[in-house]
């Protein structure tokens, strides 16, 4: 969905998971019902994995994107494909942020949870905070039920939820009486359940539906008869909520017309954008891409997205394991291709040989990372900014390649094609470390005009490059470029550009084999000089009010930290914010940046792997504050933490 914006500004208030506030009451024309108008509202759709939430809060969300609010998502599903109905690890659920203004996370706690089931009451009450409304399916609350998630008694019944603003519904019930006249089964019409539930959010909220229909529509054009069934579900559930007297307000928040530049934009996740990103860094290029891959959580949604684009000169390979993926991408890398492989850390891990092979052959290949909470197979569907150090280091030998970190689900796009810039620049592997919490959320992106992407035109070798002793011209395929340092890239069948690839070491300059030991410790310390060569930005720093503590940040912690920062700020402390796009190499300033204050907190999902090569690098004593829980950040906690190093 795209939505126009017309109005530059920014507002850069504190206000990140803290509860909503009503900026406005009206009573609704020609209606019974009051109408409040909120600033923002954190939403959490929540039930069994065979329950629809991922499906109904992407509808929520692309009706709230296309209306013009400001938003942050978080999707939270079990990495198994379907677990055991109303079992606590069965529960799926997807928060919404939206508001009036710019935020920049998901929200630490919902103000609304919608509960399809025990279990996904359960599982999220401990989220919610007191007062928040809850939205209860009643008919799932039967006794087994309840038993199989530990309530001895209904919570409905036993004063446990006297706290907050619960509204029983029997979503079930109401769906299937919406669809009697239906020539559907019981359990093909409880199915619809989650469109009601939709429709019932989307009247409190005042959403948009003509999307959502023409999705439905469109998503069962060959199921004329089910695209019907969840038409009248959602049409129903809007209908409820207009009459029942259960619902006495609806909510308003208006669009964030003052959030962004004037633009176009969409709603967007951060591999969509990531896979927007490598189709226009190729058509800069002028040169095919080329993805060789094998289908791993978080990162296969890019493998589905590329391959739709064949109109772009996309070919995609889905290879028979990680191995042989890299093995086709790094093959194409020699034969002109943008070449590029995806996969997280298990994938990652199995790829390093070949990783290794691309830093030898100097060859520009684009290895893109969706971390997941590991090691080993870990927690396929929760994130974690684990796989730094593998990045770094994770291959044998002196084996040094660029790192790139997209810090938005919006931003992966940007972040693409830098480090396609890089590859196609500089000659050499690259690894771009997105993450889940990145990869599944969205946020609203607009869309560039063409006349502000980088142009990234590549000179192939067209011909001899060195004069022999003898007078003779000859191709040298690691002959350097003086600047960069990187190599020609010569095409595959070029007349006279035939040279020698492989993964022993090469001669300076012919490529022939060499074992000569002062060849390799040049090759090596050449290798090493063109990754410390890269061009990259300066680190820029936030610091309005000279203060003395940093937070340095990398990768998908933005959000959350600069929430956090807001906070602090809005409570008169004073406390500077950088954070790092480019973690090898690092920016020529940062050890500058660093020295200049009192203390360095590095906030990371993993257990300090940041915090380590910053303390290593620049001797500097940079505190860790750590969580590998497998969810990102909360604003509320990175404050209080960055709080106590203000004091301490």
């Amino acid at each position: 969905m795209t939505s126009q914006v017309s109005s530059p500004a920014e507002q850069a208030d504190g206000s990140d998971g803290t509860d909503a506030a009503v900026v406005g009451e009206q009573r609704k024309p020609g209606g019974t019902k009051d109408v409040r108008r909120l600033d923002r509202v954190i939403i959490r759709f929540a039930g069994d994995s065979g329950d629809g939430m991922q499906l109904t809060g992407d509808r929520f969300t692309s009706e709230t994107a296309s209306f013009g609010n400001d938003l942050s998502t978080l999707p939270n599903f079990p990495a198994e494909i379907r677990a055991p109905a109303g079992t606590l690890p069965g529960v799926s659920s997807f928060q919404l942020h939206f508001a009036d203004h710019d935020i920049l996370t998901p929200g630490d706690a919902p103000n609304v949870l919608v509960a399809m089931n025990p279990a996904a009451l359960k599982a999220n009450i401990g989220d919610v905070p007191r007062g928040a409304e809850i939205i209860v399916n009643t008919d799932e609350f039967s006794k087994r039920a309840m038993q199989k998630v530990g309530y001895a008694a209904s919570p409905l019944e036993d004063g446990s939820l006297d706290g907050y603003q619960i509204h029983p519904v029997p979503l079930t019930t109401l769906t299937v009486e919406a669809l009697k006249d239906f020539d559907l089964t019981r359990k093909e019409a409880e199915r619809s359940k989650n469109m009601f539930a939709l429709g019932l959010l989307s009247w409190m909220y005042h959403r948009p539906t003509e999307g959502t229909e023409k999705f439905l529509k469109a998503k069962f054009a060959k199921k004329p008869d089910i695209a019907a069934a969840n038409l009248a579900a959602f049409r129903a559930g809007w209908n409820f909520g207009e009459t029942t007297e259960d619902f006495a307000v609806s909510y308003e928040v208006a669009p964030a017309a003052k959030a962004f530049p004037v633009g176009t934009y969409r709603n967007i996740s951060g591999n969509l954008a990531l896979s927007y990103g490598l189709i226009a860094a190729s058509r800069q290029a002028d040169l095919p891409l080329f993805l060789g891959s094998y289908p791993i959580t978080p990162a296969s949604d890019i493998l589905h997205e590329l391959s739709r684009h064949k109109n772009f000169g996309v070919r995609t390979f889905q290879a028979e394991d990680e191995i042989a993926g890299i093995g086709a991408a790094l093959g194409a890398a020699f034969g002109g291709s943008l070449a590029v492989t995806t996969t997280s850390g298990p994938g990652v891990a199995l790829k390093s040989e070949t990783i290794g092979l691309a830093v030898s052959l100097e060859l520009p290949l684009l290895v893109v990372d969706i971390q997941r909470g590991g090691p080993s197979t870990g927690l396929p569907t929760k994130t974690e900014q684990a796989d730094l150090l593998q990045a770094m280091f994770g291959r044998n030998g002196e084996a040094p390649l660029p790192i790139v970190a997209p810090r938005t689900p919006a931003d992966c796009f940007d972040a693409a094609l830098e480090a396609a810039r890089i590859a196609l620049t500089y000659r050499t592997p690259v690894m771009l470390l997105s993450d889940g919490y990145l990869a599944n959320g969205s946020e609203p992106w607009r869309i560039p005009e063409l006349d502000e992407l980088p142009d990234l035109a590549v000179q192939f070798a067209q011909g001899p490059n060195h004069t022999l002793a003898d007078g003779s011209e000859v191709f040298w395929p690691y002959l350097r470029d003086p600047q960069t340092l990187a190599r020609p890239w010569a095409v595959p069948g070029t007349p006279g550009l035939e040279h020698r690839i492989g993964g022993i070491e090469k001669q300076d300059g012919t490529g022939n084999i060499s074992y000569d030991p002062a060849n390799h410790d040049f090759m090596v310390r050449v290798r090493q000089a063109k990754i410390d060569g890269i061009d990259v930005p300066d680190v820029e720093v936030d610091d309005p009010h000279g203060a003395r503590t940093l937070v340095l940040g990398w990768g998908s912690t933005y959000g959350p930290v600069t929430a956090a920062v807001r906070r602090l700020r809005a409570a008169g402390e004073a406390i500077a914010q950088a954070h790092l796009r480019h973690l090898n190499p690092f920016p020529k300033n940062l050890g500058t940046v660093l020295k200049a204050y009192d203390k360095v907190v590095i906030p990371e999902m993993n257990l300090g792997q940041l915090a380590t090569l910053i303390r290593a690098r620049y001797l500097v004593d940079a505190h860790s504050y750590n969580q590998v829980n497998g969810m990102p950040f909360k604003a509320e906690q990175l404050a209080s933490a960055l709080k106590e190093a203000i004091d301490g």
